[in-house]
């Protein structure tokens, strides 16, 4: 499984912007999908997972704040985030469980994209 995170960027805190994770080869839709960042000097952090029943999982910090879907036509795995705040500023990390339920460890996932950094201005 391939997987490319696209969509970061620079902004203001209190914007929206959305990432995106391109999956390949289509098998992919069986797998749990999730997104994990990690900020300068800190460990790597949850963020949110989608299983293929579209159960979705998401970390404390973002709960209400930020939405992940998946669009299977399209072999790709979204991350809404609104209200942005200035520490959501880190590198965002899309992954892929092939086995399993959605899970908030790291160490579950088989597959890491490359990342994308986000930026929230004050």
């Amino acid at each position: 499984v391939q997987l490319q995170a696209s969509g970061g960027g620079l902004v203001q805190a209190g914007v929206s912007l959305r990432l995106s994770c391109a999956a390949s080869p289509p098998t992919y839709s069986r797998y749990v999908m999730g997104w994990f960042r990690q900020a300068p000097g800190k460990e790597r952090e949850f963020v949110a997972a989608i299983q293929w029943s579209s159960i979705t999982y998401y970390g404390e910090s973002v709960k209400g704040r930020f939405t992940i879907s998946r669009d299977y036509a399209k072999n790709t795995v979204y991350l809404q985030m609104n209200s942005l705040k200035p520490e959501d500023t880190a590198v965002y990390y899309c992954a892929a469980r092939q086995r399993g339920a959605g899970s908030v460890t790291g160490n579950d996932y088989d597959y890491w994209g490359q990342g994308t950094l986000v930026t929230v201005s004050s």
